[in-house]
């Protein structure tokens, strides 16, 4: 079995969307509901937080430096140290509650993002690299983790309000999905699907929320490994490292009683384990 390392005291409320940066050797990730974003950088034990004045559900790195963030109702360009945005695109049609989650870009440099909307009415949307956006699919309760086979045959995505990691036919000349079917349906007892990462073998690792666990999944969607937190509600996971080896998770410490804080001295913080297997680079926004 896996040991979990605890690597960083953050207790972030919500942390979500962690993204490893090759060129930094850093990890990033955000805090939705306090409107940060993280970041530590491993070799030199330095961590940054960022005030953003968003509610950041996931963002993408740019060649020029800047992100692009996908908050609440828009998406929008963000530079770290800057309170100001570069607003894309205005969901007008959100109702209040609504908000953008998380997001993944594609071997194109598109972007691809969800939203969580109540009653099942939530989007997947692609940001292309000239601006436009295309909407993929539709009738989504909680739009959650992402990610595509290492041949690039094969996307997977997450409704987590329907306990679901579906898989689509990937056709990656044209950014199109087809096809979807049901990859894993996770029962309740095991926690709510949300974050996702896919490793250079295919095997797909998901974050058990309320599940005290990331499961990954091998590409016929059966259960190969196990790895339990000191958490119980890890949220999303990325391979970082010199190496792309190690699996860095991310949690939050999102409860509605003191009790319940108490209990969970580690919550919210960021973890680590030794994968064993080496995860993909990340692309920037725009290819």
């Amino acid at each position: 079995m896996e040991e979990v390392e605890h690597v960083l005291r953050v207790r972030c409320e919500l942390g979500e969307g962690p993204v490893w940066r090759p060129d930094e050797q850093a990890l990033y990730w955000t805090d939705i509901l306090c409107k940060q974003i993280h970041r530590y950088e491993p070799g030199k034990g330095k961590h940054d937080v960022y005030e953003t004045g968003l509610p950041v559900g996931s963002f993408a790195f740019r060649s020029r430096g800047d992100f692009l963030v996908a908050a609440g109702n828009m998406l929008a360009y963000w530079r770290p140290g800057s309170y100001g945005v570069e607003v894309l695109h205005v969901f007008d049609e959100f109702s209040r509650d609504d908000r953008l989650n998380d997001g993944k870009v594609d071997s194109s440099g598109c972007f691809w993002t969800g939203s969580m909307c109540s009653g099942g009415g939530g989007h997947l949307y692609r940001l292309d690299v000239d601006g436009s956006i295309r909407v993929m699919e539709s009738g989504i309760g909680i739009s959650n983790g992402l990610g595509w086979s290492p041949d690039n045959l094969r996307m997977y995505y997450t409704d987590t309000m329907a306990h679901t990691i579906y898989v689509y036919d990937y056709d990656a000349s044209r950014g199109t999905i087809s096809n979807r079917r049901t990859f894993v349906h996770v029962p309740e007892e095991l926690g709510y699907p949300d974050g996702v990462a896919v490793d250079e073998q295919g095997f797909v690792w998901s974050a058990m929320w309320a599940g005290w666990k990331v499961i990954r999944f091998a590409p016929d969607g059966s259960v190969d490994r196990i790895v339990q937190m000191p958490v119980d509600k890890p949220t999303s996971c990325a391979f970082g490292g010199p190496g792309l080896d190690e699996l860095y998770i991310t949690s939050a410490h999102r409860y509605r009683d003191t009790d319940q804080r108490s209990a969970q001295t580690l919550a919210g913080d960021l973890f680590r384990v030794k994968a064993g297997v080496r995860g993909t680079p990340v692309q920037p926004f725009g290819g």
